[in-house]
């Protein structure tokens, strides 16, 4: 069952990116093709330093951020780049250039705030401006939102929650004449930013994701071996298949390439320890490294 979810989301991501990026199969050196195309040699340069610069179990983050990118700018155009937002934010050329994220976005790195921020915007552009929002961690329907003063019943109220989510809630009448709202959870939808970055990260997978132009393959770095042999020997024993974790692992991409085959969100929860332990293994972390591999023996 957790297998088939896992290949569910895996279909229906090659087929979003099929649908806004041309690909089914998506990888870091069309991606960048795409961006050269579309944000200019300049903006997919900087865009490239910085994917380049995260961590290599990051790595596919940031690139699935250039792809909100990509297509964002396809539907905003190049003035999303230049202009500030009423005096209140920089421009996104000026963030990127800057290389530091700003609030409310801190949280985030560089390249993730500027595609939670073209998602959003892409999503006001199609649908308006929201009214409220809401965490949907809690299904709760019913009285999420603060109405407007000119709610009626019958009217269909636009509210945000992810980046670039969006649905609608509709308003009601309560008991004793007091409007209430029904969240319609069927009218869920999200701006094609925030879709090609999620289904970009998972149908292009984990990695290994070389860059273009890049001097060195960090891939090739190496690891831990005595590590790397009892992790890998872990995963065996909880009953991942031997193709899933593969050879003896060698260097860091490797690694990368098990992590991203074996699909350990769909299992136990013990393999969120086993999901650490490898990070830390190819990010070169000694002591997570350690820690993780004494909660994994005990």
């Amino acid at each position: 069952m957790r297998e088939a979810r896992a290949e569910d989301a895996r279909t229906e991501a090659r087929r979003l990116t099929l649908l806004l990026l041309g690909e089914e199969h998506p990888t870091a050196a069309e991606l960048f093709r795409q961006g050269r195309a579309v944000l200019g040699p300049g903006r997919t340069a900087m865009c490239g330093r910085l994917a380049g610069g995260a961590p290599l179990t990051r790595r596919s983050a940031e690139l699935a951020a250039i792809a909100a990118l990509v297509v964002g700018t396809r539907d905003l155009g190049m003035r999303w780049w230049r202009d500030s937002r009423e005096g209140k934010l920089p421009a996104p050329d000026e963030v990127l250039a800057a290389n530091t994220a700003i609030d409310p976005w801190t949280d985030l790195t560089v390249l993730e705030m500027l595609a939670t921020w073209i998602a959003d915007d892409a999503a006001d552009e199609r649908w308006g401006r929201p009214v409220d929002t809401v965490d949907l961690n809690s299904w709760q329907a019913e009285d999420r939102i603060e109405l407007p003063p000119d709610a009626w019943p019958g009217d269909r109220l636009l509210v945000a929650f992810d980046a670039g989510g969006r649905l609608d809630a509709l308003v009601v009448e309560r008991p004793g004449g007091r409007l209430g709202s029904n969240l319609d959870f069927a009218s869920l939808r999200y701006s094609p930013p925030a879709e090609a970055q999620w289904s970009w990260g998972v149908a292009a997978g984990l990695g290994p994701h070389p860059l273009p132009d890049q001097p060195a393959d960090p891939y090739l770095g190496p690891i831990d071996e005595e590590a790397a042999d009892r992790l890998r020997a872990w995963a065996l024993r909880h009953d991942a298949a031997t193709a899933q974790v593969g050879p003896r692992w060698r260097n860091k991409g490797d690694v990368i390439a098990a992590i991203d085959r074996v699909d350990w969100m769909w299992r136990s929860g013990e393999w969120f320890g086993w999901w650490r332990a490898v990070c830390a293994l190819v990010d070169g972390d000694a002591i997570q490294l350690a820690a993780r591999l004494c909660d994994l023996d005990s």
